[in-house]
């Protein structure tokens, strides 16, 4: 075991190099990159009141499933505090306290603050949640853990972070999608800028990965294996409301975003696929026999999992959130 977490941290301090070459394509300067404030009403104005009344209206135009995934959205970023603390227990990332890496994981998170910030303040004003019911969920995500799988393994940690990054980016291009065919466009400028920000964030994290890929092929595609095979599983799993045992809310949320073809089985298989081709896997050199088996496994798995994502039924069952008046 020893020997494995060694190797890794040295992959780490070899990778470091050139995450910090490219830190400044991947993360945007903090004095001009968007703050939550350009897009919401300023209290110090005469209009002030004028456009949250407008506001309202338009959010009056969101259908229920969308208010539902746009609430498991924002209480997604606002659980941010237990992405830091995860990403920073990563072996190789808090070696040094002023290196390289927690440079990243600081930077990185200070830019995913922002977008809790920006949709819980447009919720707020929009009038169609339940506050309190959305902030205990939020507390509840935060207290509950953030267990996926990864241990503190660089390598799982990253192909997990590369795989959400693609999915947040879809998750809210389409609500900014849904929101402006239901008339709302301020939420639809709201959800099209932090999706721009999870696209910028993916490549960073998928450009990590393929840099361990070069110096440690069979090592990567077997964390990439053992991922695939346990499922990549949202942040929010354990996601509930009042009254509820963890996670039982988050089948619920999936549910509206499945019927709304915002995130659905068909997009987890696209985002494997687009990994397998960014990381070169079916060309890999220099694996090993149990590389090989585990490229076998993993170049096959999309056309699996895309048969049994076919025969799903779109969820009908509707559900009343407690978060939405």
């Amino acid at each position: 075991m020893k020997f494995f977490e060694d190797k890794r941290r040295e992959v780490m301090v070899h990778i470091e190099k050139f995450m910090l070459e490219k830190m400044g394509e991947y993360l945007k300067p903090i004095d001009t990159i968007w703050q939550p404030s350009d897009f919401l009403p300023d209290a110090s104005r005469d209009t002030f009141f004028s456009e949250i009344k407008e506001m309202q209206e338009s959010a009056k135009g969101l259908s229920y499933d969308l208010v539902a995934v746009l609430i498991g959205d924002t209480i997604t970023e606002e659980a941010l505090p237990s992405y830091e603390s995860w990403l920073a227990m990563v072996q190789g990332v808090s070696d040094d306290e002023e290196g390289g890496w927690m440079k990243w994981n600081r930077h990185w998170t200070a830019e995913e603050n922002r977008h809790g910030d920006l949709l819980n303040k447009y919720l707020y004003l929009s009038g169609r949640v339940n506050m309190r019911m959305m902030e205990v969920s939020t507390q509840y995500l935060i207290a509950d853990g953030f267990d996926i799988g990864t241990g503190h393994d660089p390598y799982r940690n990253f192909i997990y972070t590369s795989f959400q990054e693609l999915a947040t980016n879809i998750s809210h291009r389409r609500v900014a999608s849904q929101a402006k065919k239901d008339g709302d466009t301020l939420l639809s400028k709201m959800c099209g800028v932090i999706a721009s920000d999870e696209a910028r964030h993916a490549k960073a994290y998928k450009h990590f990965i393929e840099k361990i890929f070069e110096v440690d092929p069979n090592g990567a595609m077997l964390a990439f294996e053992d991922m695939m095979r346990k499922k990549i599983v949202m942040p929010a799993h354990f996601l509930r409301e009042v009254g509820l045992k963890i996670g039982q809310t988050f089948g619920h949320f999936t549910d509206a975003a499945q019927r709304l073809g915002i995130y659905t089985a068909i997009d987890y298989v696209d985002i494997l696929k687009e990994l397998i081709e960014d990381w070169h896997i079916e060309s890999m050199p220099e694996l090993n026999e149990a590389g090989e088996k585990a490229r076998d496994y993993i170049v096959s798995l999309p056309n699996r999992l895309l048969r049994v994502a076919e025969r799903m039924k779109n969820p009908m069952l509707e559900y009343k959130f407690t978060w939405i008046n």
